[in-house]
Parts: C-alpha cells; sequence; structure tokens
C-alpha cells in the first residue's frame, strides 16, 4: 500500500484545489508578455496575410494594466470585441496533467469572457485532440457566452500522442465550413484558431498550417513548457511576434487571456482621437472609422481633410440675384444695384431710387420696374444728353416770359412778344396799347385852336349818333324776335 505520506496526498489536494485555481498576483509592472500594443483583426488579403500594428507614433490604447482582466481602464465604449469564427485546438495529450488541463480550460474561458458571443457576434467552436481528434462542439451548437463556457468546462483530456497538423486539418475541413456555422466565404468576419500545445507535434504541421492560413484561416500558436519552438512558429502567421505565444508552465498561461483580449478588441478611433479626420469622425464598427464633412465642406482626396463646396455653383442657393460664397463654406444672397434683400435672405425687391434722394435728376425722377430709374424734365424742357440735367425748349410755355398779349418763340431758348389787333407793342416789349389812330383821336396836338376843338367834338357827336341809332335798330330786332317767339 501507499506510504503514510501518501496517503494524506488526496486530502491535502482538496484543501489546495480552490488556492491552484486562484488567478496568479498582479505583477507590478507588465512582465515580458505584456508587450505594448495590440493588433486589429482585419480583412486580410492572399493568405491569410493579417493586418498590421498601428504605427506607434498614434497610440490607440490605454497603457496596458497587467491585470487578470485589461482593458477596463481603456474607457467604456472604445473597446468592443469584432466578430470572430473562433476555433479553440487545444491539446490534451497524456503530457498535460489534469490540473493542467484544467488551467487550458480557465485559459480558454477567460478569452471568451472577454468577446461578445451569439449568432450575429462570435461564434466559438473547440477542437481536442492527442493522438486522435475530437470536435467538442461547432460553431453553431452555442449562441450565448454561459452555456459556451459550461461546454468547455465539461471537456475532458483524450489520450496519449501529439497530432497537432491532424487537429488543424480537421479544424479546417470540420469545423470552419458553413454547415458547422462558420460564416460563409463572402462574410468579412475573420476566421481565427488557437493552438495550445506543450509538445513537440508527432505529424507534419508545415504543409497543413500553410493550407489553413491561404484559406484564410489566422493561426496562433500558444506554447507551454516542452513546446517545439520551431513547430510553433511553423503553424502561425505572420508576423510571428503577434501570433506566437509562449509560457513556461500552464500556472501563467492565463496571462495571456489578456493579451487576446487586445489582440481581438476593436477599437473606436473616433473616441480615441487618432481618426485625424479634419472636421467629423464616423464609427462604423469593428474598429473601422470613416471621416466626414461639416455642412459646406467635401471630403478631399486623402478621405481625411476638408475643403469649402462653392455652393453658388451647385445651383441648390436659391438666390434671385446673386450668389456670393462665404470663406467658411457658406453662402450669402445678394441683390443687383437698384434692389434689396428681403427677410427671407434669398428674394430681392426693387428700391425706391427716387426716394433715396441720390437719383441726381434736375427736375422729375421717374421709378422703373427693373429697380431702376430715369429722368425726366418738366413742361418746356427738355433732357440734356447726362440723362440728368434739363434745358429750356419752349420759353413761351414757361409762363414767365412776361408777354402782355402774346408770346412767339423765336428758337430754342428765345421769344418776343406781341399784341392783339388795334394794340401796339410798347418801349418795353412786353406790354401793349391802344393803336396809333386812337392816340390822334385824344391827342392834345392843336389842343389851344378853337376849331380844332370844335371839329373834333362835331366829329365825336355825329359818330356817337349814328352809333346809337344802329344801337336802337338792333335792340328793335332783337325785342320783336323774342317777342315772336313767345307768342309762336
Amino acid at each position: 500500500g501507499p506510504s503514510p505520506p501518501c496517503r494524506y496526498l488526496p486530502g491535502l489536494l482538496l484543501l489546495l484545489w480552490p488556492l491552484l485555481l486562484l488567478p496568479p498576483p498582479v505583477p507590478a509592472s507588465p512582465g515580458p508578455l505584456a508587450r505594448p500594443g495590440f493588433r486589429r483583426l482585419g480583412t486580410r488579403g492572399p493568405g491569410g496575410s493579417p493586418g498590421r500594428r498601428p504605427a506607434p507614433s498614434a497610440p490607440t490604447r490605454a497603457p496596458y494594466s497587467g491585470a487578470g482582466q485589461p482593458g477596463r481602464a481603456r474607457g467604456a465604449g472604445i473597446c468592443k470585441s469584432r466578430p470572430l469564427d473562433l476555433v479553440f485546438i487545444i491539446d490534451s495529450s497524456r503530457s498535460v496533467r489534469p490540473l493542467e488541463f484544467t488551467k487550458v480550460k480557465t485559459f480558454v474561458s477567460r478569452i471568451i469572457d472577454n468577446l461578445d458571443i451569439g449568432a450575429e457576434d462570435t461564434r466559438v467552436a473547440v477542437v481536442n485532440y492527442a493522438s486522435t481528434v475530437k470536435i467538442e462542439f461547432q460553431l453553431q451548437t452555442h449562441s450565448d457566452k454561459q452555456s459556451v463556457k459550461q461546454a468547455v468546462e465539461r471537456i475532458t483530456p483524450l489520450s496519449t500522442g501529439t497530432m497537432s497538423g491532424l487537429a488543424i486539418q480537421t479544424a479546417m475541413d470540420e469545423a470552419f465550413t458553413v454547415e458547422a456555422g462558420a460564416r460563409g466565404p463572402n462574410s468579412i468576419i475573420p476566421k481565427v484558431a488557437i493552438i495550445v500545445t506543450d509538445g513537440r507535434p508527432q505529424d507534419q504541421v508545415n504543409e497543413v498550417a500553410a493550407r489553413a492560413r491561404a484559406s484564410g484561416i489566422e493561426l496562433y500558436a500558444v506554447g507551454v513548457d516542452r513546446a517545439d519552438m520551431e513547430s510553433l512558429r511553423l503553424m502561425a502567421s505572420e508576423p510571428l511576434d503577434e501570433h506566437v505565444f509562449y509560457v513556461e508552465t500552464y500556472g501563467v498561461i492565463e496571462k495571456l487571456s489578456s493579451r487576446f483580449q487586445e489582440t481581438f478588441c476593436a477599437l473606436d478611433p473616433c473616441l480615441l482621437g487618432t481618426h485625424q479626420c479634419q472636421h467629423v469622425c464616423i464609427s462604423d464598427g469593428e474598429g473601422k472609422h470613416h471621416c466626414e464633412c461639416s455642412q459646406g465642406y467635401s471630403l478631399n482626396a486623402d478621405k481625411k481633410t476638408c475643403s469649402a463646396i462653392d455652393k453658388c455653383a451647385l445651383n441648390t442657393h436659391g438666390c434671385e440675384h446673386i450668389c456670393v460664397n462665404d470663406r467658411n463654406g457658406s453662402y450669402h444672397c445678394e441683390c443687383y444695384e437698384g434692389y434689396t434683400l428681403n427677410e427671407d435672405r434669398k428674394t430681392c425687391s426693387a428700391q425706391d431710387q427716387c426716394a433715396l434722394a441720390a437719383h441726381g435728376c434736375q427736375h422729375i425722377c421717374v421709378n422703373d420696374r427693373a429697380g431702376s430709374h430715369h429722368c425726366e424734365c418738366s413742361a418746356g424742357y427738355t433732357l440734356n444728353e447726362d440723362k440728368k440735367t434739363c434745358s429750356v425748349r419752349d420759353k413761351c410755355a414757361l409762363g414767365s416770359h412776361g408777354c402782355q398779349h402774346v408770346c412767339v418763340n423765336d428758337g430754342a431758348a428765345s421769344y418776343h412778344c406781341e399784341c392783339y389787333t388795334g394794340f401796339t407793342l410798347n418801349e418795353d416789349k412786353k406790354t401793349c396799347s391802344a393803336v396809333e389812330e386812337a392816340r390822334r383821336l385824344i391827342s392834345t396836338e392843336g389842343a389851344c385852336a378853337c376849331e380844332a376843338t370844335l371839329a373834333f367834338q362835331d366829329k365825336v357827336s355825329s359818330y356817337l349818333q349814328r352809333l346809337n341809332g344802329k344801337l336802337d335798330d338792333i335792340l328793335g330786332k332783337l325785342q320783336a324776335n323774342e317777342y315772336g317767339q313767345i307768342h309762336r
């Protein structure tokens, strides 16, 4: 039977079991595995070549915390796991002791904890291998995190042997298929495999791993203890420093879960401020973004900077008359001369140019419908060539000629006065007096001569008598005519 110390070993293991499952202590500073930097998974080129690490000059994450579940210090909303088709390929050969195998399952569970699990998010499968290969569950088997973790907890070791090449081939042929739950060939969701082993493969891994990478599978190789580093490099994708990991014991493998959280983290450059967009950064999800410009600007060919749009050239400005581009990428409307901008800041109304007192017309200002004006002249004037001042055209029509009887135009700017029949123009050339015959009748020339006076009186009396006779005849006729009309 066993020696006395061996008798107490099972009980001692039961006491120490919870302590063994505790996470390792947090180091004071990041160890060699906690390398700064990370890479975001992206659409791979030929041969499954992965995306590259961001340039060091543009840091995209907070310093690595070194804790068991890093990343929380990066701030909520900045980091979110990308959707993946993720297959774990775990070595459960006899060299992996039961307690060590438990550590491997804890490592797998820790990675799952940091992923968004679901049919539209990350799908997980596990391939268990030794000398044989067993698919523990497929990508389509579980659609929530809890059920995936429970399925991982139920996995048991297989047997002897380390057929790593066969395990990779099985994952490629049976796990990464549409029938098994993988997204189709046209999907941009990355296909990722993480192989964990502590030994040297007993079959060829070089060619099968190359075929897997060529099919679009991104391979990460995690070696523990006695793992063959050359084999790990043959299996992993490029760049090797981002896809090959090594730990000395299974006791510290859980620390690698933080590295994979960083690797599978889709950072939001818009929140980090590393986008280099001149105006607006738009998050597209899965760590992608694009730049847009503020209103009135267009994106330049570099897809980052913006230039002001010539909005006036677009003919969508709505200005009735004139569109003027502003420096800030906007525009404003103006009106033609003689118009004012309405309250809508787009349409124009004609100004009353004549009311502005700046029309320059000497006599009369007339508003035109087109928002302009023209000058006219008062009666008797004509518009000069300057279209503003006026010259006399008919001085008689002005009413300021001073003629007592008749004003007669002599040309464009002159005139003379005339008198009615029986009158004569006086020396002032404006007023009129009775004709010369009347002047002779009343002339006092020879007034001292008595005969002349008597003759004049007789002549006047004779004229008056004849005139009275004629007036009597006319009056009689008028009365007779009026009497006849009354009695008719």
